[in-house]
């Protein structure tokens, strides 16, 4: 919400009293959705606070939950959100849906590209589907030999740390879709993007696999805290 605003309204006065101008729905009804705030969105959403808190107040604690920053508010759960006192089952539902929404239009998008020609292309779709995860995941893309995206799967999931992999799992797979290429991806829910050791011994291990059976192995991609960092990039394929 804009310094202004903030500055006009003193703490917890209701919407009702706003100027029309700066109440959320009017001003998305006459500017459009992009003239809103983060907290003014969500404010939306909660359609009304309680006997002690505005809307505007829930907002503000809804966004200091996830530090102000909408990717840490998306890794948040329906239980994370009821913590915050007024918000209750349904509302926090309702922040959950609207938070997944989003992450499903940002994946549809990389998806309707289709051609993954790039680890850029690849992370446009990778990232929306793993940075908000909470334990390490391995994904798969099955490409063809034209870089087409055939198929996308979820190969296995471990803890906060690591994951383990099955090569066999992912060379099924691949031949299952009749796959040219794979790129293979792992999240870190630590942000750190730098790879480890294992996570080189088992890229050895898949590129061995697929050149047996004449499946390119074109990149292994890490995703963090909305980055990515490529082995094929780096120059460690």
């Amino acid at each position: 919400m804009s310094n202004k605003l903030t500055a006009k309204l003193p703490k917890g006065d209701s919407i009702k009293y706003w100027a029309e101008d700066d109440r959320p729905r009017e001003k998305m009804l006459k500017r459009g959705n992009t003239a809103l705030s983060d907290m003014e969105l969500i404010t939306i959403l909660l359609q009304g606070g309680n006997g002690k808190k505005s809307a505007v107040d829930l907002a503000r604690e809804i966004m200091t939950l996830g530090n102000n920053n909408l990717s840490q508010l998306g890794k948040l759960s329906v239980k994370d959100f009821q913590k915050i006192k007024g918000i209750g089952l349904a509302k926090s539902i309702t922040l959950g849906a609207a938070l997944e929404l989003g992450r499903r239009r940002q994946l549809s998008e990389g998806i309707l590209r289709k051609v993954v020609s790039s680890s850029k292309s690849a992370a446009d779709i990778l990232i929306p589907l793993m940075s908000d995860l909470v334990n390490e995941r391995f994904c798969l893309l099955c490409l063809s030999a034209s870089n087409a995206l055939l198929h996308y799967e979820f190969v296995s999931s471990g803890g906060l740390s690591s994951t383990v992999v099955d090569v066999r799992v992912i060379m099924k797979t691949a031949l299952q879709q009749m796959a040219s290429k794979v790129i293979i991806a792992h999240n870190h829910p630590s942000g750190n993007l730098k790879p480890s050791s294992s996570d080189r011994a088992v890229t050895e291990k898949i590129k061995q696999a697929g050149s047996v059976l004449d499946i390119q192995l074109v990149d292994h991609i890490i995703i963090g805290d909305q980055q990515y960092l490529s082995f094929a990039d780096e120059g460690l394929l």
